[in-house]
């Protein structure tokens, strides 16, 4: 299930360049074309779903593994380890909560503070 015309779907299917971080059979993790913080990268599902807004119970395998795989992806790309380190992930959701892309996806930025934004 993917959109033509969504850019998410678009850099999964390689139709976009990207520097990617990770990819299984569920997920798909890049860069993030204007970070905020030293370390930001994206990562969302292979799925087109537009939103948390469309989230049900059957996706939980696929979003527990997700959220399983964000910690480890979040040290391998540069984050300093909890507590001294960490990272932000951060989901937006619609309009009023900030997305601009309607894909669902992940954002995870960490690195030494100040960051630009975030």
């Amino acid at each position: 299930m993917t959109d033509s015309n969504c850019v998410f779907c678009k850099i999964i299917a390689g139709q976009i360049p990207s520097r990617k971080v990770f990819e299984d059979e569920h997920v798909f993790a890049f860069h993030d074309i204007a970070p905020w913080a030293p370390v930001h990268f994206l990562v969302v599902p292979k799925l087109h779903i537009p939103s948390m807004a469309q989230i049900t119970a059957a996706d939980a395998p696929w979003l527990g593994h997700l959220l399983t795989l964000l910690p480890q992806l979040a040290i391998d790309n540069g984050c300093r380890p909890y507590p001294e380190g960490g990272y932000r992930i951060a989901t937006n959701t619609g309009k009023e909560g900030g997305q601009e892309v309607q894909h669902l996806h992940w954002h995870v930025m960490g690195g030494p503070r100040p960051w630009v934004r975030g």
